[in-house]
This record gives structure tokens, C-alpha cells and sequence, in this order.
């Protein structure tokens, strides 16, 4: 096999390692709130969101778009440095999820692709109105998810306040199902994309497609790597969301699911890949938010802040030092 060609099927395992992860560490943020309420199983909450993260692949591409060209020119990017991107985003999305801790995939794909190219090549080749336009929406995502999520719940609250808590924790049991489904499916729409996006950006950098379209086989590994880390279920994670983060009933789940879910879309719509988990923490905190603010367990929620802020920098300087091994031996 030609270098060329083993470096590219390298970084696409690579790729879809990070894409397995992803959706190991995120199937929290489709079934966190439906577990914690018990109106789903773990299992048949699990097999739920891998499903519909397989389907929500295929619904759009746009963010794919942005992620592998708005950062840096694909031609501007070597094999090698996609390479190290790819693994020092798996190697932070791995260890987060067994420190149970709701990071963004977003946040560390992206600072490995900016370590990689500092790292690489040159820092004038970052696009910085892409960048700029990718970094906004990943920060005001957990912002609107927090204001939908306080409405959503409050308006929730003023409809149904003449109805007993039985009543509403009954209906909202079945209705919860339907909104788990929706997160579920725009978080395959969103995340999936983004490891298409670079797959695409490696098979152009190597002269296998000559524009950036999505191949319909990209979307289906894509969209098939996904599914099966979500079927494992990163089980650290959604017990920090669903339990530790805010004792959540069923009306909870529902108002929380469906506002980070509608974050998604309006962002996807766009082409803007913006972070689930953020999306989906900020609607939770701003759900709790509307019943006391003593409910929310803000010092959890100030851990995962924490390991929000640093994503960033962990990814940028460990793509940028594995690139730097790596280019010594090779």
C-alpha cells in the first residue's frame, strides 16, 4: 500500500476511535434525564439513543462543512497532524468519561486541530473568522440552552399548576420518551458530522475526493461508530447529569431534553457545531433554576465548568506534542 494511503486509512480508524468515543461520552447527554427518572430502562434508554443517533446522521451535513474547512484549508493540514488531532481529542474524551465528567467532543476536536496546525505547519493558515464563528457558537450554546431550558420549565409550570404532581409526573413519563428521542437524534445530527467533516478533510488533503462533499460511505461509518459507543453508554457521565447535577423529575427531563434538543437543530440548521454537552447542562442548570436555586448542586456544576475551560488548552498542547514525537520518528 502507497504511504499516502496508509496514512489516510490510519487517520480514518483514527477518526472513527474519536467518533466511538463521542458517542460513548455523550449517550449522557440523550438519556441522563430519562434514566434518572426511571422512565426508561439503562438498556432500552441506551438501545433508544444509538438508534436514532444512527438515523440523525444522515440528516444534514453542514456542520461537517464547517468543521473540515472553516479551521484551517484542508491542503494546509498534513495526514499526520489530522492524526494527532483525532488522538488527543479520543485520549481527553476517553478520560473524561471515567472521570464522569461532561466535557465537550466539540470543544477538543477543535483545539486539536488548532494544536496540530501551530504545531504543523504555520499559525497563518487558521482560518480566524471560521474559528471565531465556531469558538461563539460553542460558548453561547450552554447560555441559550440555560434560557429555553428556564423557560421552557417555567411556562410548564404555569400551565400545569392547577394539575396534581401525579398527573404530571404520569404524563410527562410517556411524553419524556419523545423528548429523549429528539436530543437522541440531534445529537447524531450535530456530533456525527463532525467526524465526517474530518474524515472528508483527510480523503481531500490526499487527493482521494477534489471538493468537499460529504461521500455517502463517510456518513454511514460516521453515523455506525456513533451508534455503537452510545450502545456502551458512558455511565459516569449521565449519573453526574442525571443525578448529581439536579434530582430531576419526569416534567424535568422533558423541559431540559426539549430545549437542548431545539438548541441543536437551530445550530445544525446553520452549520454550527455547537457542544451537546453544554447544551444539555445548561438547560438542566436552567430547569433547576426555575424550582430554587438551592436545588442545583452549583459546585458540581462549577467542576464542569472547569474542565470545560480546560478542554481547550489540554487538546491544542497534546495534539501539538504528539505531532511533535510523531514527526521525529516518521
Amino acid at each position: 500500500m502507497h504511504s499516502t494511503q496508509f496514512f489516510l486509512v490510519v487517520v480514518i480508524v483514527m477518526a472513527l476511535l474519536f467518533d466511538f468515543s463521542n458517542g460513548w461520552h455523550d449517550s449522557a447527554n440523550a438519556i441522563a434525564t430519562v434514566v434518572s427518572t426511571r422512565v426508561l430502562s439503562p438498556f432500552v434508554a441506551v438501545i433508544m439513543a444509538a438508534v436514532l443517533n444512527f438515523v440523525g446522521a444522515y440528516l444534514s451535513t453542514k456542520v461537517a462543512k464547517t468543521i473540515g474547512s472553516d479551521i484551517v484549508a484542508p491542503q494546509h493540514l498534513s495526514q499526520l497532524a489530522i492524526f494527532s488531532a483525532m488522538l488527543a481529542a479520543f485520549l481527553w474524551s476517553v478520560m473524561t468519561v471515567i472521570m464522569g465528567l461532561p466535557v465537550s467532543s466539540s470543544h477538543s476536536l477543535i483545539g486539536g486541530i488548532i494544536g496540530a496546525v501551530i504545531f504543523s505547519s504555520n499559525i497563518s493558515y487558521l482560518e480566524p473568522d471560521g474559528i471565531m464563528k465556531i469558538l461563539v457558537s460553542l460558548a453561547v450554546s450552554p447560555v441559550f440552552g440555560f434560557m429555553l431550558g428556564f423557560f421552557v420549565m417555567w411556562l410548564l409550570m404555569w400551565l400545569l399548576k392547577s394539575i396534581p404532581p401525579s398527573k404530571i409526573n404520569r404524563a410527562f413519563g410517556k411524553l419524556q420518551i419523545l423528548s429523549s428521542g429528539y436530543m437522541a437524534l440531534m445529537h447524531g445530527m450535530n456530533d456525527a458530522q463532525k467526524t465526517m467533516g474530518i474524515i472528508t478533510m483527510a480523503l481531500l488533503n490526499a487527493g482521494m475526493i477534489s471538493t468537499f462533499k460529504v461521500p455517502l460511505w463517510v456518513i454511514s461509518v460516521c453515523a455506525l461508530a456513533m451508534a455503537l459507543g452510545t450502545s456502551f453508554g458512558g455511565w459516569n457521565v449521565i449519573k453526574t447529569l442525571g443525578v448529581n447535577l439536579l434530582k430531576l423529575q419526569p416534567v424535568h427531563g422533558f423541559a431540559a431534553e426539549t430545549s437542548s434538543a431545539t438548541v441543536l437543530l437551530v445550530s445544525a440548521a446553520f452549520g454550527l457545531p455547537v457542544s451537546t454537552t453544554h447544551a444539555i447542562t445548561g438547560s438542566i442548570l436552567g430547569v433547576g433554576s426555575t424550582r430554587r436555586l438551592s436545588a442545583v448542586k452549583w459546585g458540581i456544576g462549577k467542576k464542569i465548568v472547569y474542565a470545560w475551560v480546560i478542554t481547550f488548552p489540554f487538546t491544542m498542547l497534546v495534539a501539538g506534542g504528539i505531532h511533535f514525537v510523531l514527526k521525529l520518528f516518521l
